[in-house]
C-alpha cells in the first residue's frame, strides 16, 4: 500500500497538464474492455515499445494472461522481457539514476495513469506528438507541451507536423500549436495507429483497473437487490403502520 501511494504521488506532476495544455481538446477512446483481443495488442504494443522506459509494476504477468485470456506459456515467451518469473511482478529494467540522467526525470509506472488522468488523455497523449527540434529529443507533444520523453511509436505512425496559429494576445501576437497534420512515414496508415493507440490505452485502462468489469457486474446485482429489497420494505412498513391509520 505504500508504494501504490508513492507511485499516485510521482505520477500526478508526471502526467499533470504542462503550462498551456489543459484547454486541448481530447479525443474520445471509446475503450471496450470486453475486446480481449484488442487488450492483448495493446499488452503486446505496450511491452514491444514502452516497458523498456515505463513499468506497470502493480500488475503481475500471471494476472494479466488469466485476466486476457493468454496462455502463461505464451506470456513468458512473448511478453515477458526482464527475465521474471510469470508470478513476479511487471516491473522495467531501466536503472532509475540512470533513466532520471537521460530523461530529467525517472519514466513514471503506468498501472495507474489511465485512472489519474482519463482514457481520453492517454489516447490523445499518444496521438499528439509532432516533429519539435527545439526539444532534446526532436518531438513535442499538444496534450503535453514541453514532454521529456521520446516518440517511442515514430516508427508506427511516421512524423507529424504542428498546426500553429497566431493568437493577439495583451496587444501581443502569441503563437500556439492548435493541432497536428497527418504524419508520414511510418509503417502504418491514420487508421491503422488510431487502432493501435486505442489499444495501448485499452490495455492501460485495464491495467488500472482490472476488476472494473467484475465491479460493474455485480453493481447491477446489488442495485436489484436493493429495489427488491424497497419493495418488500414499503409492503412491510404498511403492514405495521395500518392500524396507525
Amino acid at each position: 500500500m505504500k508504494k501504490l501511494l508513492i507511485a499516485l504521488v510521482a505520477l500526478v506532476p508526471t502526467l499533470g497538464f504542462a503550462a498551456g495544455g489543459q484547454n486541448v481538446h481530447l479525443e474520445k477512446a471509446n475503450i471496450d474492455l470486453n475486446d480481449k483481443e484488442s487488450l492483448v495488442r495493446g499488452l503486446d504494443l505496450f511491452q514491444h515499445y514502452c516497458s523498456g522506459c515505463h513499468s506497470t509494476q502493480y500488475q503481475r504477468y500471471e494476472r494479466v494472461a488469466n485476466d486476457l485470456g493468454v496462455s502463461i506459456d505464451e506470456m513468458r515467451t512473448k511478453f515477458v522481457f526482464t527475465g521474471a518469473k510469470v508470478g513476479e511482478l511487471m516491473e522495467n529494467a531501466i536503472p532509475e539514476k540512470e533513466a532520471a540522467k537521460w530523461f530529467g526525470a525517472a519514466p513514471p509506472d503506468l498501472t495507474l495513469a489511465a485512472r489519474v488522468r482519463g482514457e481520453d488523455w492517454v489516447y490523445s497523449y499518444l496521438k499528439g506528438f509532432y516533429k519539435d527540434p527545439s526539444r532534446p529529443f526532436g518531438v513535442n507533444n499538444t496534450v503535453f507541451p514541453s514532454v521529456g520523453m521520446p516518440h517511442v511509436l515514430e516508427g508506427l505512425q511516421g512524423i507529424a507536423t504542428p498546426v500553429i496559429e497566431t493568437e493577439v494576445v495583451d496587444g501581443k501576437e502569441v503563437t500556439k500549436v492548435k493541432g497536428v497534420n497527418p504524419a508520414v512515414g511510418g509503417s502504418m496508415n491514420a487508421e491503422e495507429y488510431d487502432q493501435a493507440a486505442r489499444d495501448i490505452t485499452g490495455f492501460l485502462v485495464y491495467s488500472a483497473e482490472p476488476i472494473k468489469l467484475e465491479r460493474q457486474a455485480l453493481g447491477v446485482w446489488v442495485l436489484a437487490f436493493l429495489f427488491i429489497f424497497f419493495v418488500v420494505a414499503y409492503f412491510l412498513k404498511k403492514e405495521y403502520w395500518k392500524d396507525v391509520h
